[in-house]
């Protein structure tokens, strides 16, 4: 039997010593990473429920009627304008939740304490006008859904509409949890509903790269539809809200000065949701574009004319599959919607009113216009026009209010963050105006 010397013994004895130490600090070690892992998760998960609630406002079905008929009409032309639009959507609606998290208040709450009371009821007014405008586009896009899967009347698809709307707002009064779940879930089915179209086509992948990157008109109209583009991406109301669903995260004890927590975990939440709501507003116009542009179908400018084209040229499954999407988008950009109207209205003015007859009310005008029998997605166009309108009257405070050190302290804009707001503001408002000017010189 082999024996060992004292000092090979006593080197084995620490070597044994060390590696058991060693392998104590690397279980606690994993065990601390496991639990920042968790941990992190954590704090990621209310950026993400809240930044998925907003994205729902940039997949409504006023995205749907903008991006067929860009699509339709002019190709990939106008892909370039999503994306800045989107850009443009993920800075504001990141400045949206810094705002809540610095100042334990909305938006609509800051505007009512720092702004003249005049100017605070003229904004309210317009916040509402916004609300109305994206409330129409959300139920009859619905409804049009409702009206090609079951094949029944539009009124009938209104009436559907309307009850689906109360019961997921039932649903989010009692159990928060389960109404933020059942709009991930709707979320999802507009996204595999776009994956599934996109598949089914031929499409230029050259040309879609080509005009995401390259900015180009193509005439008036085409103006006419990259605001109402915009309108439809960049909504104040959802940036109203947003501030709302972050302002109870972090309050500040007394002074805006106190050490905020990271931002970056809110970054996230709203990058990867308005990253997927990119894409899938990307891949409505692709999918406009390939099937009918390609096709010499130019003259698809209504949603039921794309449903109704969609079957001949790619199958029923693809007609189906596009009003299934249309459906989750309208029902639950209806009911957040509903939820942002009653933040405009408790901020502004500090009246509050029960949800369901803001519900009520606010279907009011979307009712007016099915059994008027205009023509449901020219009105779903015209309401993203309006939208745009209103835009700068969300944007414009915003910027302004996170660039003020008083109202922000540590969470107040850099001066890079100051000037790139400043500009996005200025060519809202510069676009708004060319339009106006194009239209009354005809």
């Amino acid at each position: 039997m082999e024996t060992k010397s004292p000092t090979v013994a006593a080197f084995c004895s620490l070597q044994d010593a060390g590696s058991e130490h060693s392998s104590i600090a690397i279980q606690i070690e994993s065990k601390e990473c496991l639990a920042n892992k968790s941990q992190r998760f954590q704090r990621l998960l209310p950026a993400l429920s809240s930044a998925f609630v907003a994205s729902v406002a940039y997949v409504d079905p006023g995205n749907f009627a903008t991006n067929i008929q860009s699509g339709s009409n002019y190709g990939f032309t106008l892909l370039w304008v999503i994306l800045c639009a989107n850009l443009m959507a993920m800075l504001f609606q990141t400045l949206s939740a810094k705002l809540g998290l610095a100042t334990g208040k909305n938006l609509p709450e800051v505007i009512r304490e720092e702004c003249p009371k005049y100017l605070v009821y003229l904004m309210w007014l317009i916040a509402e006008i916004a609300a109305i405008a994206t409330d129409v586009a959300e139920f009859i896009g619905a409804a049009i859904a409702f009206q090609l899967l079951l094949n029944i009347s539009l009124i009938w698809g209104a009436l559907f509409t309307a009850f689906t709307t109360m019961a997921l707002l039932l649903v989010h009064q009692h159990h928060l949890p389960i109404f933020e779940a059942i709009i991930f879930a709707l979320v999802s089915v507009i996204v595999v509903s776009y994956i599934v179209e996109t598949t089914l086509q031929e499409i230029d992948w050259k040309g879609v790269g080509y005009h995401v990157i390259v900015p180009s008109f193509n005439g008036n109209e085409s103006i006419l539809l990259a605001v109402g583009i915009i309108g439809a991406t960049v909504m104040p109301h959802v940036i109203y809200l947003h501030s709302s669903m972050t302002q109870g995260r972090f309050v500040p004890e007394g002074t805006v000065n106190v050490s905020p927590p990271s931002l970056a975990y809110e970054v996230a939440g709203i990058v990867i949701a308005l990253s997927i709501a990119g894409l899938v507003n990307m891949s409505m116009l692709i999918m406009a574009a390939a099937t009918f542009h390609a096709n010499g179908k130019e003259d698809v400018t209504s949603i039921e004319t794309a449903y109704l084209t969609l079957e001949p040229l790619l199958g029923k499954a693809a007609g189906v599959t596009f009003a299934i999407g249309l459906l989750a988008s309208g029902i639950s950009s209806s009911a957040v919607g509903t939820l942002a109207g009653q933040v405009i209205m408790a901020g502004f003015v500090r009246f509050s009113i029960s949800m369901w007859i803001r519900r009520l009310v606010t279907i009011v005008p979307s009712l007016i216009i099915v059994f008027s029998g205009a023509d449901p997605t020219q009105s779903l166009v015209i309401s993203q026009v309006v939208l745009s309108f209103c835009i700068p009257f969300a944007l414009v405070p915003l910027a302004i209010f996170t660039s003020k050190k008083t109202i922000m302290g540590s969470w107040v804009n850099s001066y890079i963050t100051m000037v790139i707001t400043g500009v996005l503001c200025l060519f809202i408002v510069g676009l708004n105006i060319f339009l106006i000017v194009s239209s009354f010189m005809g």
